[in-house]
């Protein structure tokens, strides 16, 4: 069952992004050559902790670390190692906080030093993939609308989409219904609900330089290219409301 917050919901998911989006921040700012992606794992962390909250990653379905950074192939679920990040790498980091309850969820890919412009072209379509679904994150949309903007702003930009894994509900867990592809099924195996307010979901455009196809690396977590191709990833929790939609995680200088 989908679920609608309540206006109290609403107020703790929004205390609750914020601080994911302060952590992706922080994040973001750690992505720098030689910086080993433990070290930003454990700062981001922490930082996590220090505003109250917990990683809503951390353990979640035996998940080891706070945060999910992949590295260039790399599409979602790196884990954080003794890995330095070398000049040009692209970097995506996933981050969830979780507080009284409620989490929010929220990623967004970064360029350690000086990357090159097929780099920086694909992080703003990503980017950009994210905030066209969002115009149709409105009541009386599908969720397939959402999916269709998504897809056609990667594709009309020579891009391709992640189909194994979308987007999805957040709210008292980590993956709640609806979820939410990057991509129009056909023929549509998932419900395809409208959208209502007070609905909470995040949107995740996952969007590869080369083909669509992905594979799980031996450690059961790590999802790579399959062409080796290079990835990045965008990801915002909303509210949909009776109006525009709200970002939830969101902070003063957010990518």
């Amino acid at each position: 069952m989908i679920k609608r917050r309540s206006a109290r919901e609403i107020e703790l998911m929004r205390n609750a992004g914020k601080i994911a989006a302060d952590a992706r921040q922080v994040a973001g700012k750690l992505v720098v050559v030689g910086a080993t992606t433990k070290s930003i794992n454990d700062k981001v962390h922490d930082f996590i902790v220090s505003h109250g909250a917990e990683p809503a990653f951390l353990n979640y379905c035996g998940y080891p670390a706070s945060l999910c950074i992949s590295i260039n192939e790399q599409v979602i679920h790196g884990i954080p190692s003794s890995r330095k990040l070398l000049q040009g790498d692209v970097v995506s980091i996933d981050v969830g906080a979780k507080v009284n309850g409620f989490i929010g969820d929220c990623a967004a890919t970064y360029i350690a030093g000086d990357g090159s412009k097929d780099s920086e072209r694909l992080i703003q379509v990503t980017r950009e993939c994210f905030y066209e679904g969002l115009k149709f994150a409105r009541v009386g949309y599908r969720v397939s609308d959402i999916s269709r903007a998504v897809q056609k702003c990667a594709e009309s930009n020579g891009y391709t989409v992640v189909r194994e894994y979308v987007g999805h509900g957040v709210g008292e867990e980590m993956h709640e219904p609806p979820e939410v592809p990057n991509y129009v099924e056909i023929p549509r195996k998932r419900a395809d609900p409208r959208l209502l307010s007070g609905m909470t979901i995040a949107i995740e455009p996952m969007v590869n330089s080369g083909a669509a196809a992905i594979k799980v690396l031996g450690d059961g977590w790590t999802v790579v290219t399959s062409d080796g191709r290079n990835s990045a990833h965008y990801e915002n929790t909303i509210l949909i409301t009776d109006g525009d939609p709200e970002i939830l995680t969101v902070c003063e200088g957010m990518p």
